[in-house]
């Protein structure tokens, strides 16, 4: 008789302490759970030997991406009800499965084992990175780092992202849900293209850009940014990345909209770039690239890059601060499938690093909601643009997208991380900052 998904559900019962909020639907056609709850369907024992070598969200993860586990209805939902359930109790584990383990652990171990079919596991799917030696946040890991994540190919990003190919928070209106939780984004007519536009235009606004500034891009992405700059403000912008693919594309861009004597992009690190000094700096969405063991360097090689009053636009993820920082880890599906080598830092310790290279920070606005509403949209574009997005990449790395961006908006709306926008000055000794009187007076 067909009894899968009642011995597993019977199993995760037994191991978490508590009632299972989901549906499991098993290999063998069998169901057990709330009826009405969204479905965990495990399509494949393999899945089991995942988790039983490699426990919680990296067995997970490589399950999902396989796809021997899927879900049926809701997404976030189903995201929300787990993360309750398991990463936010604790539950997981950085740890392969170890015969001291307790009574409880080691009989639901044996039951697994039990339904989970010939060992060894499976090998991780091919979208995994496989591991990196060497130093953390050498040029040459993070020009590797960075490749895996952004050479994905750009016609892949065009469906994700839409026309306004901006890889970073958007900037929503009113009556868009922001502050509500789950909105869609989708008030008034109101444009995920429309969003990024005014978030650039924030940006630029908060740079007090004008005719002739040199800009400095740190981390440009596909262009945005830049055009926007110069279009609209008339600035002298240097974009630097270290994605060939998005250079290329960005460089395209920039030649259809007539601003090649406005605008360079180089493919360069930013630790490379020597021809200051720039009235602004803008760096959207780069920065979790940097590191704990750089970012002191980070700062301060943007602090020399600066001319005297000249800004600093730091647009950048933050996460909650813990109890004790050293027991801070990296979010290993992110690690493995998304973004190698990238962390995440508190938002206090990022200011008080920035001000420790010699900035004085004038204004921090976070932005978390509007993240979530950002993630929603990209999400949605890349379930309608689903039989594309696989043919132009795999079905594995599309499955990494919708994970990583629905858990990613799960995060935000639930306040596990948040993303903000801190405007520094390099003040000169006489102190003065060129900044407006009035707080969120842009411009000038």
């Amino acid at each position: 008789m067909a009894d899968a998904a009642l011995r597993l559900t019977t199993l995760a019962e037994e191991l978490l302490g508590a009632p299972l909020p989901v549906r499991i639907r098993a290999w063998d056609g069998s169901e057990s759970g709330p009826p009405d709850a969204p479905a965990l369907i495990i399509r494949n024992r393999r899945a089991l030997r995942r988790l039983l070598w490699k426990p919680g969200e990296l067995g997970l993860a490589r399950a999902w991406v396989a796809g021997e586990i899927d879900v049926e209805g809701d997404l976030y939902e189903t995201l929300g009800l787990l993360a309750g359930l398991i990463w936010e109790r604790g539950a997981d584990t950085h740890d392969e499965i170890h015969p001291a383990l307790d009574p409880r652990m080691r009989a639901a171990a044996r039951g697994l084992v039990q339904i989970a079919g010939p060992w060894p596991p499976p090998a991780p799917p091919a979208e995994e990175i496989r591991r990196r030696h060497g130093a953390l946040h050498t040029k040459r890991r993070d020009r590797a780092a960075i490749s895996h994540h952004y050479d994905v190919g750009n016609d892949f990003y065009e469906l994700v992202l839409g026309p306004s190919m901006v890889y970073s928070c958007a900037y929503w209106g009113d009556g868009d849900g922001v502050g509500e939780g789950h909105g869609d984004g989708q008030g008034d007519g109101f444009t995920l293209e429309d969003a990024q536009r005014d978030k650039l235009d924030l940006i630029c606004r908060k740079l007090g850009l004008k005719e002739g500034d040199r800009l400095l891009d740190v981390g440009c992405g596909w262009g945005s940014m830049a055009i926007h700059a110069a279009r609209e403000y008339g600035a002298r912008v240097t974009g630097v990345t270290l994605s060939r693919e998005q250079a290329a594309y960005a460089r395209k861009r920039v030649a259809e909209e007539g601003l090649t004597d406005r605008i360079e992009l180089r493919v360069q690190d930013y630790r490379d770039v020597r021809d200051g000094p720039y009235g602004a700096i803008s760096s959207i969405g780069m920065a979790e690239h940097v590191g704990s063991v750089k970012y002191r360097e980070y700062a301060d090689d943007l602090y020399a890059l600066l001319k005297p009053g000249g800004r600093l636009l730091n647009h950048q993820i933050a996460r909650r601060p813990e109890k004790d920082e050293s027991s801070y880890r990296v979010d290993e599906f992110i690690d493995a499938y998304v973004f190698p080598d990238g962390e995440l830092a508190p938002l206090g310790r990022t200011v008080a690093t920035l001000e420790e290279a010699g900035f004085e920070t004038r204004d921090v606005e976070s932005l978390r909601e509007h993240y979530a509403l950002t993630l929603r949209r990209w999400v949605a574009n890349l379930e309608n643009h689903w039989a594309e997005a696989v043919r132009g990449t795999s079905a594995g790395r599309a499955r990494v997208w919708r994970l990583y961006m629905a858990a990613s908006a799960v995060s935000f709306e639930r306040n596990k991380i948040g993303v903000n926008q801190i405007l520094a000055v390099k003040t000169p000794e006489s102190g003065a900052s060129g900044m407006p009187a009035r707080a969120r007076v842009w411009g000038g």
